[in-house]
């Protein structure tokens, strides 16, 4: 899967918070990123990508003055002990504290290894493991599971989007399995073709 900083690359299959809170961190967007990448270079790992909705600086990094984006969800990818691991949240009104909570995620499951129980931190890690992009795993591409063709114009692909996902809703008949498929073929519709 190609992982960009820039925009927000969420981790296919992963819900996304409907309902953001405000949190309790005390941190500023720097910070909060500096201290993550320490906390992933002492975990051991490596390849880090920080992907937001926020423009990046050269070397991939975003910037700590800038601007509020509007999503504040954030996606961090790393490579630890050969495998791609992804942790993602969106569930704070704030991108630091978005950083924030994964940064705190990350140093509670070194702390399992510094208490002596390393073990449970390995099977804690397979959970995070980067799953592959369905259209590139042999998974359905998402003309197919919206019912368009992949040359159909934006407003005939969103509209096939939100029948469908009205169709797979739970609380219309659906379940959360084909709603997830829906969300999914959608999330790589906006990634391929930039909705």
């Amino acid at each position: 899967m190609a992982v960009e900083s820039y925009p927000l690359c969420w981790p296919a299959g992963r819900p996304r918070t409907s309902r953001r809170e405000r949190s309790r961190f005390d941190t500023t967007l720097g910070l909060a990123r500096d201290t993550l990448i320490t906390e992933i270079e002492r975990l051991g790992g490596s390849g880090l990508i920080i992907s937001t909705n926020v423009p990046t600086r050269k070397d991939g990094m975003f910037y700590a003055s800038a601007k509020r984006p509007e999503d504040p969800g954030v996606a961090v990818y790393f490579d630890y002990k050969g495998s791609q691991h992804c942790f993602a949240c969106d569930q704070w009104d704030l991108l630091q504290d978005n950083v924030q909570a994964i940064r705190k995620t990350i140093e509670a499951l070194r702390g399992i290894s510094r208490w002596g129980s390393g073990d449970m931190m390995e099977r804690a890690f397979t959970g995070f493991a980067a799953l592959p992009d369905p259209a590139t795993a042999g998974g359905e591409h998402w003309s197919d599971v919206l019912g368009v063709l992949r040359s159909a114009p934006d407003g005939v692909v969103t509209n096939a989007y939100h029948r469908a996902r009205r169709d797979a809703h739970p609380d219309a008949g659906g379940s959360s399995e084909a709603f997830n498929r829906v969300q999914t073929a959608w999330e790589q519709a906006g990634r391929e073709r930039q909705l």
